[in-house]
């Protein structure tokens, strides 16, 4: 265990201040016949070394988009986009399949793409190994080393099909790992699991974010698997809309108290997304008033908004009325 923590230390070199996953204005546009359908519309985001967050959005808001991309599956249209010194855009094919065996990790949502059938655990923990020229002996020793990492040392010579649900994703989580990548994705890796399960999951992927020093970037549609992680960042029509941060701080009493605490994402363009919940409860439509304050910009309904709001609280207490 003291040899992966050792390797994962000599592993994480600096990288530039901004991050070491760094998208900037990214935009990705697609062709449906004839169509043009933009799946992202200038998303910024920024994941620091060792970092482990979610980033969550409902169906169509690009967030698979941005994981296809940043995992070297899928190419961008424009923007920037760099993983770990790697410039997304101007990769070569080859250099776009070293990057996937090297550079990055891998845990997809079925657990069947993500194990060969008729290898056992440990094999098919092994398999990546082969494509960097480590030593059968090594291969081995490497893939026990995580399967017990993993709390799943006791399937190492088990196939698939008799592994549970959760003991399959956790040997996926040390397949992402066996060759000691910078970055770990998931897409919706608990999506087919029970809560309890999802857990244990998740228990693995923090394991290895801790003890590995691999940075860990989930995809997921929900919120409740958004806080297992301290940062949340919120996708929403292609670009990046909020950010949660949760922390942990030990009060004079020695009891821990848990906070989370939402921002708005500023882009380079001065463009922010309001939560849709703040806008629909203040009837905020098309535009808003905005006045600089000394600490902060004001943001009210106009006019407009603010009559129709009137006129539908009224209605609503005349409805009141006549129930009574």
């Amino acid at each position: 265990m003291d040899e992966l923590r050792r390797r994962a230390a000599a592993a994480a070199v600096p990288q530039r201040e901004e991050g070491l996953v760094v998208c900037e204005n990214l935009v990705r546009i697609y062709q449906t016949e004839g169509v043009e359908v933009q799946a992202l519309q200038g998303l910024d985001l920024a994941v620091a070394q060792g970092e482990m967050i979610a980033v969550i959005g409902a169906s169509g808001s690009g967030k698979s988009t941005l994981l296809g991309i940043l995992s070297g599956q899928d190419v961008p249209t424009a923007g920037a986009a760099e993983v770990a010194g790697h410039d997304l855009l101007a990769m070569k094919r080859r250099d776009r399949l070293n990057y996937r065996r090297g550079t990055v990790g891998f845990v997809w949502q079925q657990t069947s793409r993500n194990l060969l059938p008729y290898l056992t655990a440990a094999e098919n923990v092994m398999l990546p190994m082969t494509y960097t020229g480590i030593k059968r002996s090594q291969r081995r020793a490497r893939a026990e080393e995580l399967l017990d990492l993993l709390s799943v040392g006791h399937c190492r010579d088990r196939t698939p099909d008799t592994l549970s649900g959760g003991e399959q994703q956790r040997v996926a989580v040390a397949v992402a790992n066996a060759n000691e990548p910078r970055v770990l994705f998931a897409d919706e890796p608990t999506g087919e699991l029970d809560t309890a399960t999802s857990d244990e999951v998740f228990a693995a992927l923090r394991r290895a974010n801790e003890d590995l020093g691999v940075t860990v970037v989930v995809v997921t549609h929900d919120a409740l698997v958004s806080e297992q992680v301290q940062r949340t960042v919120r996708i929403r029509n292609g670009r990046t809309s909020t950010e949660v941060l949760r922390r942990v701080a030990t009060g004079e009493d020695g009891v821990e108290v848990h906070s989370a605490e939402e921002f708005a994402v500023l882009d380079g363009s001065g463009r922010l997304q309001l939560p849709g919940e703040f806008t629909e409860r203040l009837h905020m439509r098309k535009r808003v008033r905005l006045a600089l304050e000394s600490d902060h910009i004001g943001v009210w309904p106009d006019e407009a908004a603010r009559r129709a709001k009137s006129e539908a609280e009224e209605a609503g207490a005349g409805g009141d009325k006549r129930a009574q």
